[in-house]
């Protein structure tokens, strides 16, 4: 388990200036081309809401991707599993970007629907079903924006049936019980037996987009563990670590959780 960083260093959610986040620099680092661990995250959160659904009877009323920013890729792996889908979001620029996408989503984010549309015999089988363009089904699934943040969702009455949340509450500050707090605000804004899927960067040391820095907490597995452990059940969960995968400097791996919200 790591340790925390001196008081004087900390920078906690609310000192950040969001609204500077620059979702084209960040999308064009990252997101431009489909990376090997993106591959393998989709994959391994397809295959999870297909075991689920597939278990539990097929699709339920709403989801929610928390911390959304400019992916939407975890948007695109709820599409077939959830009637309307939240995308919840702190930064002013960022919802711009997500606004911008309703109507009919840039082409980049094809790629990561084709790794999610295909697979050996029935894996790939419920995205497939809504075609090789899934704009319109997106276009009706996908609600406006709403702008929010992560902690919100501890105080609010609304919960949903399937959830998102990747690099966020490791990502969103330097403290670790800013991080513990956000993940069971994530885990709390979900009705009991949810499924859900979150991914964390490893050990980050923080990160630049364009010319800001914005803050991280370094965590490892054993954090995320203890993090979920009170909220969650049948958790799996996988460590992504190959250093010739790594999209920058300053983290070691990235770690996704799948599992369900305890009843």
């Amino acid at each position: 388990m790591t340790s925390g960083p001196r008081a004087a260093d900390q920078k906690l959610n609310d000192e950040v200036l969001w609204d500077t986040f620059d979702p084209d620099e960040y999308i064009k680092r990252n997101y431009l081309e489909i990376q090997s661990v993106d591959r393998e995250i989709l994959t391994r959160v397809r295959d999870h809401f297909r075991d689920h659904f597939g278990k539990d009877g097929g699709r339920v009323g709403s989801g929610i991707d928390v911390g959304a920013g400019p992916n939407l890729y975890p948007a695109l792996a709820m599409l077939p599993w959830c009637d309307r889908i939240t995308l919840l979001e702190r930064s002013e620029s960022n919802l711009r970007y997500l606004r911008s996408q309703l109507s009919g989503y840039d082409a980049n984010w094809d790629q990561f629907w084709e790794v999610l549309k295909s697979g050996d015999d029935d894996e790939g089988q419920a995205y497939a079903e809504l075609g090789t363009d899934p704009r319109v089904r997106f276009k009706e699934a996908v609600q406006e924006p709403v702008a929010g943040s992560l902690f919100d969702l501890c105080s609010g009455a609304e919960r949903w049936d399937l959830g998102t949340m990747f690099f966020v509450a490791e990502s969103i500050t330097t403290s670790l019980d800013e991080f513990r707090r956000g993940v069971g605000c994530f885990m709390s804004a979900l009705n009991p037996g949810a499924p859900f899927a979150a991914a964390f960067m490893e050990h980050s040391e923080g990160y630049r987009v364009g010319s800001q820095e914005f803050p991280a907490r370094d965590i490892d597995r054993a954090e995320v563990t203890s993090a979920l452990k009170d909220y969650a059940e049948g958790v799996s969960i996988h460590r992504m670590a190959n250093p010739k995968q790594l999209v920058r400097e300053g983290y070691t791996g990235m770690i996704l959780a799948c599992g369900r919200r305890k009843h």
